[in-house]
């Protein structure tokens, strides 16, 4: 059996919980979550990050930062994690969903200003498979019709649009350490990232169910209260602790990702060369993350065949996303901009090979040769 997933473990995770389960703070915010919160806000240079119990509660605190409420309207793609919309639906707003561009699946940049009303509020993009969206196009359209970008960066860590860290262009982002991430916090975890510095006093209060809980623990007031709305978006320390091995081994980890990921595109360029299947589109300017390796067949009749075929291999092959604008909640809670010219269509070619941190040249092997023999048949 070829797993599609393993959730990484590098070797100090065990020590670094049971240090801080032997500690007198694993409720959050304890040693191990300032460490990793200080490690991000160093290496990706942002005004403050903060460590919540998953993505999703990451999104939710930034719509409830942007104040969103019942009416407002927020662009994103329709080919995303249903997270991305529920943390504005949640709040009220109607989800106006834009297509995709086929090469790299992310929102197509140049459909967002149409998309745009007196009722918008937002722009949130996707960075698919860590491959940035073009931010630049983004931030720019953004700033002429004085909206606030969310960067949905799930899939971002460690990956970089001309030079910068995705997550650290919009005002703010959000990272998951899901246990299918490249790094994780013991299954669940995220964090968010506050680029804009007018979000931070207000971020800490929020995460705190509303109080200013975090400035009593620092000393800065006497006692705490409640301040504002908010919910319980402070993870344990004991994710913190598994998050904090993991990140001390990144590079470790990353070069084995990158290696793997080049290892698949080595062996399934011929394939591609036939025109059997479709390879990742890198643009330039993009570094990307080795999160996932995908590639495209011709229609969803031949991915049903070739998903098929891995589970006979017991290979754990996947697709993705159903698109969120075409589910019940997606035709509720949002409607579609324009055309699904390429949303839909893309999505069902759409295959994901096992990718994760361990993952052996001979496993890649196995996997490429039941492709092979599929294509041949």
């Amino acid at each position: 059996m070829i797993h599609f997933n393993k959730p990484p473990r590098t070797g100090n995770e065990d020590a670094y919980v049971l240090e801080a389960m032997n500690s007198l703070k694993i409720s959050g915010d304890g040693a191990f979550g300032k460490a990793c919160q200080a490690w991000f806000e160093k290496r990706y240079n942002c005004h403050k990050t903060l460590l919540t119990p998953s993505c999703t509660h990451a999104l939710e605190m930034a719509a409830l930062l942007l104040d969103i409420k019942e009416g407002d309207e927020v662009i994103m793609p329709s080919y995303t994690f249903v997270s991305t919309a529920d943390a504005f639906a949640l709040r009220g707003a109607k989800i106006v969903f834009v297509d995709v561009r086929p090469e790299t699946m992310n929102m197509d940049e140049r459909l967002i200003e149409a998309a745009i009303t007196p009722k918008t509020r937002a722009i949130v993009p996707v960075h698919y498979a860590g491959v940035g969206c073009e931010m630049d196009v983004i931030m720019e359209i953004a700033s002429r019709h004085n909206l606030f970008v969310v960067e949905d960066a799930a899939q971002g860590f460690e990956a970089t649009y001309k030079g910068k860290p995705l997550g650290t262009i919009g005002h703010l982002g959000a990272f998951s350490f899901h246990e299918t991430k490249n790094v994780t916090s013991g299954g669940e975890g995220g964090l968010l990232l506050i680029n804009d510095e007018q979000f931070a006093h207000r971020a800490e209060i929020i995460r705190e169910k509303g109080t200013n809980r975090s400035q009593f623990f620092r000393g800065m007031v006497d006692k705490y209260g409640w301040m504002d709305i908010g919910s319980s978006y402070l993870p344990s320390e004991l994710q913190a602790a598994y998050l904090w091995g993991q990140l001390e081994k990144v590079d470790v980890i990353q070069n084995h990702r990158l290696e793997a990921w080049k290892a698949y595109k080595q062996r399934l360029e011929p394939l591609a060369k036939k025109g059997v299947i479709e390879l990742a589109f890198i643009p330039d300017g993009c570094l990307h993350n080795a999160h996932m390796f995908y590639f495209k067949v011709k229609d969803l009749e031949e991915r049903t065949a070739l998903l098929g075929r891995f589970k006979e291999a017991s290979i754990g092959a996947v697709f993705h996303y159903l698109p969120l604008h075409s589910a019940p909640a997606g035709l509720k809670y949002g409607r579609m901009f324009g055309e699904d010219s390429y949303t839909t269509k893309e999505s069902e070619r759409l295959v994901r090979l096992p990718l994760y941190y361990g993952i052996s040249l001979e496993e890649i092997d196995a996997v490429c040769e039941i492709l092979r023999q599929w294509s041949e048949c």
